[in-house]
C-alpha cells in the first residue's frame, strides 16, 4: 500500500521525537498500517479508520512507553492483554525484535488478525492466544504485563496477574494518573512508580503507573 507522504512525515517526526528514529522501524510500522487498514474495511479491528490518526493513538500511543518497557523488562517477555489489534504489544515488539510477546485477545476476528500480522511481519517472538487472559498456560512466566486503557488496575491483576513472575511488573498504560486505583491495589501488589508519557501529536494526558508482584 502506498501512503501520502503525510502519513509517513508524521511518523518519522513521532518516531524521531521518540528517539526511535530507524528507518527500518518506520518501513515495518508502515507495513503493519496497511495490513490493519486492509482487515480494518472488512473485520472493524478498531473504531479508528483514518491512517494519520492511526499513526498518532495507535502507533506512536503505544510507543510512548518503549523506553519505560525496557527499563522495566529489558529483553525479556511479556503478556498484552485485550491488545485488541495488537497494541501496544506489536509496534513493542518491532521496535524492540529481542523481546518476547504474547498477545491475548477473545474476540476472534482479532485473534486471526493478530496471527496474520505476525505471520506477515515474521515476528518470531511474538505468539497470539486466542482466549481470556485467565485461561493464557503461562502462568509465572513473563517479565512484565501491559494493558492500554483495559480496566482498572485491579481488574487487570485479576485478568492477568497470574502470568507474572514474582518481581514481575504491570505496565499499565493510562490517561490521568489514577490515584483512586493505586489507593487500592490488591494484597500481593505494590506501586513501584507513575510516569508521565508524551505521544507526539497527541494533545492528551498519558501516563505509564508501574506495579511490582511481591
Amino acid at each position: 500500500m502506498t501512503f501520502p507522504s503525510s502519513i509517513a512525515a508524521t511518523l518519522d517526526a513521532g518516531l524521531a521525537e521518540l528517539g526511535l528514529a530507524t528507518p527500518g522501524l518506520r518501513d515495518r510500522l508502515l507495513d503493519y498500517l496497511a495490513l490493519l487498514l486492509q482487515w480494518n474495511r472488512a473485520y472493524n479491528l478498531t473504531a479508528i479508520r483514518d491512517p494519520q490518526e492511526m499513526v498518532v493513538k495507535h502507533l506512536l500511543d503505544s510507543l510512548s512507553a518503549k523506553a519505560l518497557v525496557a527499563q522495566y523488562v529489558g529483553d525479556g517477555s511479556i503478556a498484552d492483554i485485550g491488545t485488541g489489534a495488537g497494541f501496544p504489544g506489536i509496534p513493542l515488539a518491532l521496535a524492540n525484535p529481542r523481546l518476547s510477546v504474547s498477545l491475548v485477545e477473545t474476540a476472534g476476528k482479532k485473534a486471526r488478525f493478530l496471527r496474520e500480522a505476525v505471520r506477515a511481519l515474521g515476528l518470531e517472538k511474538v505468539r497470539v492466544h486466542a482466549c481470556r487472559a485467565e485461561d493464557v498456560p503461562e502462568s509465572g512466566q513473563h517479565d512484565g504485563l501491559t494493558a492500554r486503557a483495559l480496566a482498572p488496575l485491579d481488574g487487570i491483576l485479576s485478568l492477568g496477574g497470574h502470568l507474572l513472575k514474582t518481581g514481575g511488573k504491570l505496565l499499565a498504560m493510562k490517561g490521568r494518573v489514577p490515584d483512586d486505583e493505586i489507593a487500592v491495589l490488591p494484597e500481593g501488589w505494590r506501586h513501584l512508580a507513575t510516569h508521565p508519557l508524551t505521544v507526539p501529536g497527541l494533545n492528551a494526558e498519558r501516563c505509564l503507573v508501574v506495579v511490582e508482584k511481591c
